[in-house]
């Protein structure tokens, strides 16, 4: 007999707990009325400068994936900074990250480039993101006497996603006849064709070397908000190795999507990063990480509203666009 299938609200019930579970080991005992007034101390100058590279994080972003697609398409860099920050809005307000597929969709829809090949554009920029960071992991491991169990293990699981990814690229680079002899029955045989033949494509071109090297100018900036958003609250004890520390384990709590904005575990991994690993106070922590989380997420709700704005669609109508243009790729027989 087939093994009986979970209901669908499973997933989003398991994400809703993991995230309520969270917020309340953050905020347990949190004094707010205490800790509120710290924010009149807060040097806005350094904030400012957070916003200003946050904002430049995804410009970076844009270019790097704009090397990437080279090989198969010169494209705008203004369209592509303006399905990322769709795809950010998208990713605050709607869950599991669904905004990956759709900027996949939007590139794919503007520029006449197959969903697939988009697909396997962002599938590479997630591996080398997954590289850098696990190397990141290795130099924290180093440099922390004891990594919290939490972190090592999102550290595992991104290390497991990034060695199948960088299999099935390394192998669609190597072999030229890999993509052609991926010919099933299913009915997803042409999109996994298609999405090989661009891994193949786009992984053996010079521009993705270049682009492997962007992604440096693409992590340098997602430091300097973390430090200037340390500096800024005041805690100068802290230099850009600590702010480092704290941007990976950051980035290791997105490993496994969640809700919008992700919300629940990046506070988890604040707290945990600057409190339990860096030894700053559990009040001003929490409070540090709230300020993080709001300075990180309004400048994107804004600049991907401003870039929804300028399509004259509603979110939920790329949403379903995006999923509907997913299945009939799937559903093509080649």
């Amino acid at each position: 007999m087939p093994g009986r299938r979970l209901p669908p609200w499973f997933g989003t019930a398991v994400v809703y707990t993991i995230a309520i579970a969270c917020l309340w080991w953050v905020y347990q005992g949190f004094d707010w009325k205490s800790e509120l007034p710290r924010l009149r101390q807060i040097h806005w100058k350094w904030i400012a400068l957070a916003v200003a590279c946050d904002v430049l994080v995804y410009i970076s972003q844009a270019w790097r994936w704009n090397l990437v697609l080279r090989p198969v398409k010169k494209l705008p860099l203004w369209r592509s900074v303006q399905a990322i920050y769709i795809g950010l809005f998208a990713n605050e307000v709607l869950p599991f990250r669904s905004g990956e597929i759709i900027r996949c969709y939007l590139q794919s829809h503007w520029s006449e480039i197959p969903l697939a090949t988009t697909l396997s554009s962002a599938l590479i920029e997630r591996l080398v993101d997954g590289v850098w960071l696990i190397f990141g992991f290795a130099l924290v491991a180093w440099l922390v006497p004891a990594v919290p169990d939490p972190v090592e293990a999102a550290a595992y699981s991104l290390a497991a996603v990034v060695f199948v990814i960088g299999a099935t690229v390394v192998f669609s680079v190597l072999s030229e006849r890999f993509a052609h002899h991926v010919s099933t029955r299913h009915r997803w045989s042409e999109a996994v064709r298609t999405l090989i033949e661009g891994l193949h494509t786009m992984g053996k071109a010079r521009s993705f070397f270049v682009a492997v090297a962007a992604s440096t100018v693409y992590l340098g900036l997602q430091l300097i908000p973390i430090y200037a958003m340390i500096r800024g609250y005041g805690l100068d004890e802290l230099g850009i190795g600590d702010a480092a520390v704290v941007l990976v384990v950051l980035r290791l709590s997105t490993v496994i999507p969640g809700l919008p904005g992700n919300v629940g575990p990046f506070q988890y991994a604040g707290v945990l990063a600057l409190h339990r690993i860096l030894g700053i106070s559990r009040p001003v922590a929490t409070s540090l990480t709230t300020v993080m989380f709001l300075v990180v997420t309004l400048p994107l709700l804004i600049a991907g509203w401003l870039a929804l704005a300028a399509t004259g669609l509603e979110i939920r109508e790329i949403y379903r666009k995006a999923h509907e243009s997913s299945r009939k790729s799937t559903t093509r027989v080649g």
